[in-house]
């Protein structure tokens, strides 16, 4: 009995989470692959979504190359703002910068 009525309150949890934007639709999708020594993508939804992204091959020192990637991203929250992360990861690690993240 007890595993009957887990099962019912995960279902009905699992239905009462709401899919947002479920039927969004791909208004823009550029992509463009540099072989080994990068590429560079865009895309935008219909619901607001937008991401940018380049990336390149960089050499650090003789033996050590690795992808360098900048970008960005941006959505709608539930408060109807517009969030964008401005970010890059090199070699000191993925690095987001926005106004509404913590600084460390």
């Amino acid at each position: 009995m007890k595993t009957a009525f887990t099962v019912v309150a995960l279902l009905a949890f699992a239905v009462a989470i709401p899919v947002p934007d479920k039927d969004a639709q791909t208004l823009r999708f550029d992509n463009a692959h540099n072989g080994i020594d990068g590429y560079n993508f865009a895309v935008e939804t219909s619901n607001g979504i937008k991401q940018e992204e380049q990336a390149e091959l960089r050499s650090f020192g003789e033996d050590n190359a690795a992808i360098v990637v900048r970008g960005s991203y941006s959505f709608i929250a539930d408060d109807g703002q517009v969030y964008t992360v401005n970010y890059i990861a090199d070699e000191n690690g993925f690095q987001p910068e926005a106004p509404h993240l913590p600084r460390v």
